[in-house]
């Protein structure tokens, strides 16, 4: 008998989750069944838009229900194996997170490369679908440009640091950033090719951006924060300025309405472009992504930062400590 730790939805939150919100439950596992593998996962991720999930509202991706085990990013194994395509041993790829060991039809699994030097929890970061987010955003989302000025907000998340990188190579002339700690602007200027960086914590983002983007101004801003950071945005944006739209994580949590940006006008005046996006709507490019990526990485062009939380129990508050801004990079949950 096999027996599985998953964690589970226990109830909807409202405004901040908690650890109340979730449980965790050992499930057992029946034999397999032909066609089916069992895998056992070596990492999990917990995602920002994952706090979408946990509404009973529709979105771009079905809602997590109350009292089922939840689903996300993951890596791991083949344990135990009745498919002739994926045998023992195989590293794979799927979207049974939030557990120890998975189990599903072989078909929901993707072998994935193993190479020396190269973790697998790699695939839930820069060489995943967060590697992925960043490149569809600047490219196709936004249309990058050589030479232009780019503004990150959520410059040291995982998608923050894989947009400075990719942007540049790319051909961005400028990389600004805003993070809320000089820790993290030490290390996104240090080693992730961020020209400048801001602590927004220290004053209103509106009133440091102007500064640092100069009478340049901004070409393109990568939006991972929504809030005052698009507001800024706007009021630097030069003439035919870009703007893709990531994500909103400092309202996540709001329980009321948040008033949008008083300077909305300047979309008409300055012929500004906001596109929203999710990466579900380029992977007819993936493999465009994967070989560029896998590329940039085997030339040792492509940093990375792992924030680590060691077992699967511990999934809830990895979760809420990454909404909080506590993570470096791409958060992961070690099994």
């Amino acid at each position: 008998m096999t027996v599985s730790t998953q964690i589970q939805l226990a109830s909807r939150p409202e405004g901040w989750p908690s650890g109340e919100n979730f449980s965790t439950v050992r499930v057992e596992l029946p034999d397999l069944s032909d066609g089916e593998v069992r895998v056992r996962n070596e990492a999990v991720s917990v995602d920002p838009y994952m706090r979408g999930r946990m509404v009973d509202a529709e979105s771009y991706v079905e809602p997590f229900k109350v009292g089922e085990t939840m689903t996300g990013g993951a890596v791991g194994r083949v344990v135990e194996s009745a498919s002739d395509d994926l045998p023992v041993g195989t590293p794979v790829l799927h979207q049974y997170g939030w557990r120890d060991v998975a189990q599903g039809p072989a078909e929901r699994f993707r072998a994935v490369r193993e190479a020396e030097g190269m973790p697998l929890s790699l695939y839930l970061g820069v060489l995943g679908m967060t590697g992925m987010t960043a490149y569809m955003g600047l490219t196709r989302a936004a249309g990058i440009r050589e030479g232009d000025t780019v503004f990150v907000s959520g410059a040291a998340g995982a998608v923050g640091t894989a947009v400075s990188q990719i942007a540049r190579l790319l051909g961005a002339g400028r990389v600004l950033g805003s993070a809320g700690s000089q820790e993290k602007i030490d290390l996104i200027t240090g080693k992730y090719g961020y020209d400048d960086a801001v602590n927004y914590k220290d004053a209103p983002i509106r009133e440091q951006l102007p500064r640092m983007a100069g009478e340049g101004g901004v070409d393109l801003y990568f939006d991972n924060v929504g809030g005052d950071h698009l507001e800024a945005a706007l009021d630097v944006l030069n003439r035919n300025g870009r703007v893709a739209v990531c994500g909103a994580i400092s309202q996540y949590n709001d329980t009321e309405a948040t008033p949008g940006p008083d300077n909305m006008n300047r979309i008409i005046t300055n012929s500004l472009k906001l596109q929203g996006f999710t990466v579900g709507d380029y992977m007819q490019h993936a493999e465009e992504f994967n070989q560029k990526m896998i590329g940039w990485f085997s030339e040792g062009r492509i940093a990375y930062d792992e924030t680590v939380v060691e077992g699967i129990e511990n999934a809830p508050e990895a979760f809420i400590s990454m909404m909080r801004g506590a993570n470096q990079g791409k958060m992961i949950v070690r099994v």
